[in-house]
């Protein structure tokens, strides 16, 4: 073993024993063991069943609701923000390449989209879905607007003020469709 081990450096050898004892530590020695559970007043013995979760009572869910409710309130699709809201938005903004998604974080962001019927100017979206209720104040959108100039290239210009406020609306009134059309399933 000396002669096998003395080419090897001190510290590699500590690091190559510890992975060994941890692979050994983590085979068991002949099963599962179950460990009592909290004995209830009254109850004559322990009782033994699988062990509780870190992740609460129902354990970890992925892609699930984790309650009835949740389904009812559009947000039991394994997404962080209420479903209803997601799918509408993607819905609206759907003539628009997105540039990013993330359903967890409630975040759309488009990439710069020019109407046909106007190519000398461009649209940027970003839309937030601000939590797992379907409400009007549970969603905000930005509206970016560029016009070319045949010096400077794409310059910032100014949007309608009501512009968002009719993207908004647009995305609650296709969620609210959306909800209708699946609580009469």
């Amino acid at each position: 073993m000396r002669r096998f081990a003395s080419w090897m450096p001190a510290q590699l050898r500590g690091v190559l024993l510890l992975a060994l004892c941890l692979t050994v530590a983590g085979c068991g020695m002949g099963g599962e063991e179950k460990y009592p559970g909290e004995r209830k007043p009254g109850d004559p013995a322990p009782s033994y069943g699988p062990p509780a979760s870190v992740f609460g009572e129902g354990g970890l869910t992925i892609g699930g609701a984790e309650k009835p409710s949740d389904q009812t309130e559009g947000g039991g699709t394994g997404i962080g923000v209420n479903s209803f809201l997601w799918r509408a938005s993607l819905d609206t903004v759907a003539f628009m390449p997105l540039v990013s998604a993330d359903p967890f974080g409630g975040v759309i962001i488009t990439d710069w989209y020019s109407p046909p019927q106007s190519p000398s100017e461009r649209f940027k979206v970003n839309i937030y879905i601000l939590g797992r209720a379907l409400r009007a104040d549970g969603l905000r959108a930005s509206v970016f607007r560029q016009q070319q100039d045949t010096t400077a290239g794409w310059i910032d210009a100014p949007v309608a003020s009501n512009t968002a406020t009719d993207l908004e609306n647009a995305i609650l009134t296709r969620a609210r469709q959306m909800r209708i059309a699946q609580l009469g399933q």
